[in-house]
């Protein structure tokens, strides 16, 4: 393919992707006062403040894009594998639909980790306010601090997806993760810990976990089929 051909690739699954994101935006604005009462109760706060008359719209709509975002990511992801298919081999091909569902799927389970998880994040975080000190967060930033980190739960959960896929274009192989493992251990430490706000060695280490069995369940996956 050409530089043009492989250009007109690329605006063809941006359209499709931002339909679809907008399309799901829209749907999402409908339900987004429930979505918004989900995320401040496992947020631990009952009760936030508005700062200006069109703070709420604008709350509104923000919740909106984040959740549209989730709704429509296995068209975004559907457009991604589409869009690198033309530098596949035809076996590889073969790959695509069950990269999409593997890629929406823990894209999801990232999501909801990052909900299950958010009660315990709050709760050590506020714990360590100064004393005397008055917890009362604004609507946009407490907001916009649970999605931020929802939404980075979930593309970092992407990690298997992506090693698998390497694995499988011979990039990489199970004997090179074997080889620096301690490398890996110590980078999925770090991303460990500039993904969780405290500075107690438990939030990191509810994040280190999984992130590990991932690469431990990748790893031994690319190895019993020969990678």
């Amino acid at each position: 393919m050409t530089v043009i051909q492989h250009l007109e690739d690329l605006r063809r699954a941006l359209i499709i992707a931002s339909i679809g994101w907008l399309v799901a935006t829209v749907a999402a604005y409908v339900v987004h006062n429930q979505v918004y009462l989900l995320l401040t109760q496992r947020a631990q706060v009952p009760r936030v403040f508005l700062l200006s008359p069109t703070a709420g719209v604008l709350l509104g709509l923000q919740i909106a894009f984040y959740l549209g975002l989730v709704l429509a990511s296995p068209i975004i992801f559907w457009q991604l594998w589409w869009f690198v298919s033309p530098g596949l081999r035809a076996h590889e091909k073969r790959l695509i639909l069950p990269l999409v569902g593997a890629t929406t799927f823990f894209f999801l389970v990232g999501v909801a980790f990052a909900l299950y998880a958010l009660p315990l994040f709050m709760a050590i975080l506020t714990a360590l306010n100064p004393p005397g000190a008055t917890y009362a967060p604004t609507g946009d930033s407490i907001i916009s601090f649970v999605l931020v980190i929802i939404l980075a739960f979930g593309v970092v959960f992407e990690l298997p997806v992506v090693l698998y896929t390497l694995g499988m274009l011979r990039i990489i192989s199970s004997r090179w993760l074997y080889r620096h493992r301690l490398y890996w251990l110590v980078g999925l430490g770090l991303i460990a810990n500039l993904m969780t706000p405290g500075i107690d060695p438990i939030t990191p280490l509810l994040v280190f976990v999984p992130l590990y069995l991932f690469w431990e369940g990748t790893a031994l996956l690319l190895r019993l089929s020969g990678r």
